[in-house]
């Protein structure tokens, strides 16, 4: 079989090129569009397929390089760190601290379920992080990441497959439960809303200045330039990070630090930075995936799957929505989670909407599950993943 190379040039373009051919399908496509399914995912699993069929038929491996894949994954989750701002804690209160709480919890379960299903295969423990909050949780994003991180660091082969397929099957799964059981459980307690309009943004359209966009540049590389003394520190005192957590942890303090200050950081110009760079990556990613490597694994991935489906609708619409007091708002933040828990937060947003459409504003969890879902779910996970990979 010949061996095709690709240097850091190349590697990149034909990532962007995958990723421009999610874009275009997705434009064309209702069903893709309806379970949210990024373009990234759309364009990069169809070269992954391709190479799968090369490779199936002797013809062709190709070989990457990572350097640009690795380089936008610290800025990604760089962005997210920019985002964890404590004041954002205040604004929700109770509900914030409590959905906090639960959300930590399903982090910790879907990682045990997900340890003891492939243990029972006789498999690595490790592989079962990879069906659980890496992909789940974590979506596509953090199982592209984290699927690098157990294959390079750890040496389980085809553990980022399996990471990535794993978010795949959860994209689609919380798209096609959430809203039915969100409107079940709506129907069975005889609930309705209470808000008469729903919950929209009043903050005026801001356009993005060059000035900003450069002073979010600024602190995403100062933060990956300290984050590699954040890692050297940890790795010397025998704790293995994530190569990204140290510029995540920097721009969680930085941003802190600004906001104690009285300083506005450029959120919109840092999200939209991060946001790039996670397409990219993921395109980037996806492409690079050996799918040829999934044969031994699968029957252990589908079933963790299954449980943890299962799993995650129990804590949604049993344990979230008692918790968090089993009105009409409680049943939209149940949907929610399960959108978040197994896909992304296209899927909770999306799942909300169709409830909303239905039964009414829900302007609390329009609100609060963003929040939870968009930054404070993967800090969380983090923290779990870090300790479960230290343990393991």
């Amino acid at each position: 079989m010949y061996q095709l190379t690709l240097d850091i040039y190349q590697s990149a373009g034909l990532g962007a090129f995958a990723l421009a051919v999610g874009m275009l399908i997705l434009r064309h496509s209702r069903v893709l569009k309806r379970f949210c399914v990024p373009s990234a995912v759309v364009g990069g699993l169809l070269f992954s397929i391709l190479a799968l069929v090369l490779h199936k038929a002797d013809v062709v491996e190709v070989v990457f390089d990572d350097t640009i894949k690795d380089i936008c994954m610290r800025v990604f989750f760089c962005s997210i760190g920019f985002m964890a701002s404590v004041s954002m804690i205040k604004k929700g209160e109770r509900i914030i601290l409590i959905m906090i709480a639960l959300i930590a919890v399903l982090v910790v379960m879907q990682n045990i379920i997900g340890i003891s299903v492939v243990s029972m295969f006789g498999l690595d423990p490790k592989y079962g992080l990879a069906v659980g909050s890496i992909s789940l949780t974590g979506g596509h994003g953090t199982a592209a990441a984290y699927g690098s991180v157990l294959v390079e660091q750890y040496g389980l082969v085809g553990g980022d497959v399996i990471a990535v397929a794993s978010a795949t099957f959860g994209l689609a799964i919380a798209s096609l439960v959430g809203a039915p059981l969100a409107k079940r459980t709506v129907e069975r307690h005889g609930l309705s809303s209470s808000a008469d309009s729903l919950f929209e943004s009043c903050k005026e359209e801001k356009h993005i200045l060059n000035e900003s966009f450069l002073w979010a540049l600024i602190l995403i590389i100062i933060s990956l330039g300290l984050g590699t003394l954040v890692n050297d520190f940890f790795s010397s005192i025998g704790i293995t990070l994530p190569t990204y957590l140290g510029a995540m942890l920097v721009a969680i303090i930085l941003r802190n630090v600004a906001d104690l200050l009285g300083y506005e950081v450029p959120e919109r110009e840092i999200d939209l930075l991060g946001w790039i760079c996670l397409n990219l990556f993921l395109a980037m990613a996806l492409v690079a995936m050996k799918l040829w490597q999934l044969e031994d694994l699968a029957a252990a991935m589908v079933v963790a799957l299954v449980i943890q489906t299962a799993f995650l609708a129990f804590f949604a619409f049993v344990i979230v929505f008692r918790a968090t007091g089993k009105n009409y708002e409680s049943a939209a933040l149940s949907t929610g989670v399960m959108g978040f828990g197994m896909g992304a937060i296209p899927n909770a947003i999306a799942s909300m909407e169709a409830l909303m459409d239905r039964f009414g504003p829900a302007p609390m969890a329009y609100f609060v599950v963003p929040i939870i879902g968009g930054v404070f779910l993967d800090l969380i996970n983090v923290v779990v993943l870090t300790g479960f990979l230290n343990l393991l």
